[in-house]
C-alpha cells in the first residue's frame, strides 16, 4: 500500500503536483501560472489546494532571544506534543492516526509575540478522479522513460538532493591578528583550531563546494572565532561567491556568533576587545544566507524556514543563549516551541519533507558533556520531531564527528559533524530522497590541492596532511598535560606517557574513529595510570569515556526505505 502511494504521490510531482499526506493534490507555491493551467486540464482543478506557509513580509528584528533561566525552563508543563496520538512506528511517509496536540512547553518568557496567521487552505470541492488522464502518447513503454526495462516505478521517480554541511568554521579576519606570541599561544593551548591557516581552509572548502554544485550549503553555526562583527562581515563576503554559483547558502548563529564578550584582536603578546555582534547585525550580515528567502522566521529568535524546493523545508533553529551575553549552552523557548510544530503541521499539511538543522546537539552525543552541547530540555524536540515523522537532525557545536539515533534501531538519526577549523578538517555530505531515505557521510577539505592551485608558499599549506595530524595531537598533549602537572602525585616519565596516550584517543574521537584503537588502548598500562583512583583528574572521566564510546566508525550514516 505504501509503495503504491509513493508511486501516485511522485508521479504527481514529475508533473509539478506534490501529493499531501491529508490525500489532497498541491500544487508548489513557486509552480508556473502554467502548469497551473496544464492540471486544470488534466481535471484535478476541485482537488488542488494552496500551502498555508507563506513568505513574511513585516521583516522582525530580534534583540536577543532569553536566557534558559529568562524562560523557565527549569521545568515542563502540560502534555507532551501529539498527547496520545503518537503514530507509533509508523513509516515515514505514512499519515499518523491523528495530528500531534498540545505542546509541554517550558514556561513562557515575558516577551508575547504577535503569531503568525495562518493563510487559508483551500478545501476540494470535488472528489479526486480514480485516474488522471495521460498526456498524448503516455502510457506506452518506452525504453529509459521509467529508468529502463526491469526498474521499479517508485524508484524511477525518486529524486536525489545533495546538502552540504560545514559547522563552526571559527573564522577570525586576518586584520584582527599578527600572528604573535599572544595568538599563537591560545592557538597551541586551545581546543584544536587551525586559526593560524583558518582562512585558506575556508577558501578551498568554498571551491570545493562551488565544484561539487550542491542543491544548498548549510553553516549550522559558529561561524566566527569569538563573534567579532569583522569576521562576520569577511565570511560573509566569501560565502558570496557560493550564491554567485547558483548555490544557496543558509547559516544560523552558534554561541560563540552573537553577543560574546570574549570577541578580540590579538597584537604581540596583547590579546585586546574587539566589536562584537549584536543578533540584529547578525540578521542583517546574513541577511542573504536565508534570512531574506525565508518562508516563515520566528519571532522570539533567530529561526527561519528556507524552502529547498518543492519537496524539501529546512527548518533553521536558532538554539543559542545571548540575550546579555553569549552562554555555551543551548536552550529553545516555549514559543519557539510552539512555532516549531505550526512548521512541522504546515510542512507535512504541504506533503513536504523537514531537515533540522541547530547548532546544539539533539541528543545526548557526549555524556561528560552534556549541559553545554545538548539542547536543555531536548527530550521535548525529539518527541516533537518523532511525532511527525522528521528522519534526521543535523547540528555542530561538539567539534567531534558522532552519530547517534534518538530510539536504538529507530527515531531520529542525529547527525553532529565535526568543526571545519579543527583536523581532520571536515564537512558533511548529505544525499536524500523523498521517501525519508538518505546517506550522509564525512569529506575531508583538500588543502593541499588548493594551495598548489593558488600558489601559496607555506609548507603547511603544501603538506596540510603531513600537518594537520601532528597538530592536533601536539594541541590534546598540551592540554592533558596543562592539567596533570597539577597534581603532584604523578611523576614527570608518567604525565608524558598518559599525555601520549590521551592525545592519540582524544585524535581518534575528533574524528569520529576512536574504535580502531580501543582494544590496544585497554590494554595498554598508560591506559590504567588514567583509571588509577589516586590520579583521578578532570580528565579521567572523559578519557574512560571515549574508550566506552568507540563503538564504531562515526563518518557514515545510510537510512533505505
Amino acid at each position: 500500500m505504501r509503495n503504491h502511494w509513493l508511486q501516485v504521490r511522485n508521479s504527481l510531482r514529475h508533473e509539478h503536483l506534490s501529493w499531501s499526506k491529508n490525500g489532497s493534490v498541491r500544487l508548489s507555491r513557486c509552480l508556473p501560472a502554467l502548469t497551473l493551467t496544464l492540471a486544470l486540464s488534466l481535471g484535478v482543478s476541485g482537488a488542488l489546494t494552496g500551502c498555508s506557509g507563506t513568505k513574511e513580509t513585516d521583516s522582525t528584528q530580534v534583540s536577543g532571544a532569553p536566557t534558559a533561566g529568562d524562560s523557565g525552563n527549569g521545568s515542563q508543563t502540560g502534555a507532551p506534543p501529539g498527547g496520545s496520538g503518537k503514530p507509533g512506528d509508523a513509516v515515514i511517509g505514512q499519515q499518523p492516526s491523528g495530528r500531534p496536540e498540545g505542546s509541554g512547553q517550558v514556561q513562557p518568557p515575558s516577551v508575547s509575540p504577535d503569531g503568525e496567521d495562518e493563510a487559508e487552505t483551500g478545501k476540494p470541492q470535488d472528489p479526486l478522479p480514480e485516474t488522471i488522464p495521460a498526456f498524448p502518447g503516455e502510457g506506452q513503454e518506452e525504453e529509459g522513460a521509467s529508468g529502463g526495462p526491469g526498474v521499479d516505478e517508485e524508484e524511477a521517480y525518486q529524486w536525489e538532493n545533495r546538502a552540504i554541511i560545514a559547522t563552526d568554521i571559527h573564522y577570525l579576519s586576518r586584520e584582527l591578528t599578527d600572528g604573535g606570541s599572544g595568538f599563537q599561544y591560545m592557538v597551541e593551548h586551545g581546543d584544536g583550531k587551525v586559526v593560524t591557516y583558518i582562512e585558506p581552509i575556508t577558501d578551498a572548502f568554498l571551491e570545493e563546494v562551488i565544484r561539487e554544485r550542491p542543491d544548498v550549503l548549510i553553516l549550522s553555526g559558529d561561524l566566527t572565532l569569538d563573534g567579532e562583527k569583522k569576521s562576520h562581515e569577511e565570511l560573509a563576503g566569501k560565502l558570496n561567491q557560493v550564491e554567485e554559483a547558483g548555490i544557496p547558502v543558509v547559516v544560523i548563529p552558534g554561541n560563540h556568533d552573537i553577543n560574546n564578550h570574549h570577541a578580540a584582536q590579538y597584537k604581540g603578546e596583547d590579546r585586546f576587545p574587539a566589536e562584537f555582534t549584536t543578533p540584529e547585525e547578525f540578521r542583517e550580515i546574513y541577511r542573504d544566507f536565508g534570512y531574506d528567502e525565508a518562508v516563515s522566521r520566528d519571532r522570539t529568535s533567530l529561526s527561519y524556514v528556507y524552502e529547498l524546493d518543492a519537496d524539501n523545508r529546512l527548518l533553521m533553529l536558532d538554539t543559542c543563549q545571548y540575550k546579555k551575553k553569549a552562554l555555551v549552552g543551548g536552550a529553545i523557548l516555549s514559543d519557539t516551541y510552539d512555532w516549531i510544530q505550526a512548521q512541522l503541521e504546515d510542512a507535512w499539511d504541504c506533503g513536504m519533507n523537514v531537515i533540522p538543522v541547530a547548532h546544539h546537539n539533539l541528543l545526548d552525543e557526549s555524556e561528560i558533556y552534556v549541559d553545554d552541547c545538548t539542547i536543555e530540555h531536548g527530550e521535548q524536540l525529539v518527541q516533537m520531531l518523532e511525532e511527525w515523522d522528521v528522519p534526521l537532525f543535523l547540528s555542530g557545536h561538539l567539534h567531534v564527528q558522532h552519530t547517534k539515533r534518538s530510539g536504538g534501531n529507530k527515531g531520529v538519526w542525529e547527525m553532529v559533524t565535526s568543526s571545519l577549523a579543527t583536523p581532520a578538517c571536515q564537512y558533511g555530505r548529505l544525499d536524500f530522497w523523498d521517501d525519508g531515505s538518505f546517506v550522509y557521510e564525512t569529506c575531508t577539505v583538500d588543502v593541499e590541492g588548493w594551495a598548489r592551485r593558488q600558489g601559496r608558499k607555506e609548507i603547511e599549506l603544501l603538506e596540510f596532511e603531513a600537518f594537520k595530524e601532528p597538530f592536533l595531537r601536539r594541541v590534546f598533549y598540551n592540554q592533558s598535560n596543562d592539567v596533570l602537572e597539577k597534581n603532584p602525585d604523578i611523576t614527570g616519565p608518567e604525565r608524558e606517557r598518559m599525555s601520549r596516550l590521551y592525545s592519540e584517543l582524544n585524535y581518534h574521537y575528533y574524528q569520529g574513529t576512536a574504535y580502531l584503537i580501543k582494544e590496544e588502548t585497554l590494554k595498554n598500562p598508560d591506559y590504567k595510570l588514567w583509571m588509577n583512583d589516586g590520579f583521578f583528574t578532570v580528565l579521567s572521566d572523559y578519557v574512560q569515556y571515549i574508550v566506552e564510546d568507540a563503538e564504531g566508525d562515526y563518518n557514515k550514516v545510510e537510512m533505505r526505505e
